[in-house]
């Protein structure tokens, strides 16, 4: 292995995010020290994914499959549907463990500044969903940003129209959450949001 390619394996580490330049170079040196357990597995699952990794052609979801797993299991709710704005929202959310329904990718949000209107993102195949599998409810759990409110309030008009419950989910002051600590947004949402003891 020449020098040129310790360099370019450092660049394309340094391209993750997470990762600058001396963060990769110190990933690089362990995995070259610990290359038969790190590098060489690493090196046959990466080959492996890139192979065979896809997008699931009703979520959005990335998986192996033409079907991820969760729009294939029959032990989820068929009639919610939790929105998000990409796979990392998704998985996110399958962490908690909560939320037992089905999901819909968007692909990012609305956005006049960079031309992104609702054909760019995966909202034309949401209201073609919601329409032809009968659903009853849609969770829009999307970023507390301007544009992911944006497209909250274009998705839930758009959803209206068709008679289906369009909820999000609650925003303000975070478990174990110190009023100090928190912008004033938050604060602002938390108050809107308040509810009877």
């Amino acid at each position: 292995m020449s020098n040129t390619d310790l360099d370019h394996l450092i660049e394309m580490m340094a391209k993750l995010p997470g990762l600058g330049p001396r963060s990769a170079r110190r990933a690089v040196l362990h995995m070259i020290k610990k290359r038969a357990l790190l590098m060489t597995p690493l090196s046959d699952t990466l080959q492996k994914v890139a192979a065979t990794a896809r997008e699931c052609i009703t979520c959005g979801n990335i998986g192996t499959t033409d079907l991820c797993d969760i729009c294939e299991s029959p032990k989820r709710a068929n009639s919610e549907i939790c929105v998000v704005e990409d796979v990392a929202d998704l998985w996110a959310m399958e962490r908690s463990q909560m939320f037992k329904g089905r999901y819909h990718v968007l692909g990012g949000t609305l956005s006049a500044l960079d031309a992104i209107g609702p054909d760019e993102l995966r909202i034309p195949k949401l209201v073609d969903r919601v329409t032809s599998e009968g659903i009853s409810e849609v969770i829009l759990a999307l970023n507390a940003t301007i544009d992911g409110q944006t497209t909250a309030h274009y998705i839930a008009g758009e959803l209206e129209k068709r008679g289906v419950k369009v909820t999000s989910l609650a925003q303000g002051v975070p478990i174990g959450g110190e009023l100090d600590y928190l912008d004033d947004g938050t604060i602002s949402a938390a108050l809107k949001a308040r509810k009877v003891m």
